[in-house]
């Protein structure tokens, strides 16, 4: 009996682009990786923050009916003030942290709170595609209303690890999560701990 391995992969329908109702309901700790930036080896604490869009409905299993659109955007773990999770932290509520919030900030505080999310389509890198990228998030306008929540709340994070979550994610993020210190912990505990880079260190390296 043949065991074949094909390099055939299903279309995925990209989400329109435009301004929809979202509320966040996923948060998945990538850990700490190594990422290539402008050429330079950092080393960096990362968040995946996913929303669904209730509005926006489709039927991708039968036996499961209409289920919300989701989109996620992976961020790097900080509050520092170039940070591109504290800008979109600011706009989402309308107001920047004082210096005591940005301190320590929960950021399992956004689950379930609603928002508008700016999704566009930008080519990958080598043209042979578009994907879709959250661009900005903005506050609910006054006088419209998110649907309540749809999927599950998800939280996955190294402090209490739950392998049957992990085991459920797309396979891109389960290897990004494998190549992190917190996950090579995990599977060896005297793995020793590496440093992190800075976030001023990396974007005083970012040409503007």
């Amino acid at each position: 009996m043949a065991i074949n391995a094909t390099n055939t992969q299903a279309h995925r329908e990209l989400i329109p682009a435009g301004n929809y109702i979202a509320r966040c309901y996923q948060m998945i700790e990538i850990g700490t990786v190594k990422e290539t930036i402008l050429g330079k080896e950092k080393i960096l604490p990362k968040v995946r923050i996913g929303w669904e869009l209730p509005t926006e409905l489709k039927v991708f299993k039968e036996e499961n009916g209409e289920q919300p659109l989701v989109i996620s955007k992976e961020f790097t773990l900080s509050m520092a003030d170039k940070a591109n999770l504290r800008i979109a932290l600011k706009s989402w509520r309308g107001k920047d942290f004082t210096e005591e919030e940005a301190k320590s900030f929960d950021i399992t505080k956004l689950m379930g709170v609603p928002c508008m999310l700016n999704i566009i389509h930008k080519p990958s890198k080598d043209g042979t595609r578009h994907y879709e990228e959250i661009s900005g998030i903005t506050p609910m306008p006054k006088g419209v209303n998110c649907p309540e929540q749809i999927n599950n709340t998800f939280i996955l994070s190294y402090d209490d690890f739950d392998i049957n979550k992990f085991n459920t994610l797309p396979d891109f993020i389960r290897n990004k999560m494998q190549t992190s210190m917190e996950f090579t912990n995990i599977q060896n505990p005297n793995h020793k701990e590496i440093h992190h880079s800075s976030i001023d260190e990396i974007y005083d390296d970012l040409p503007f």
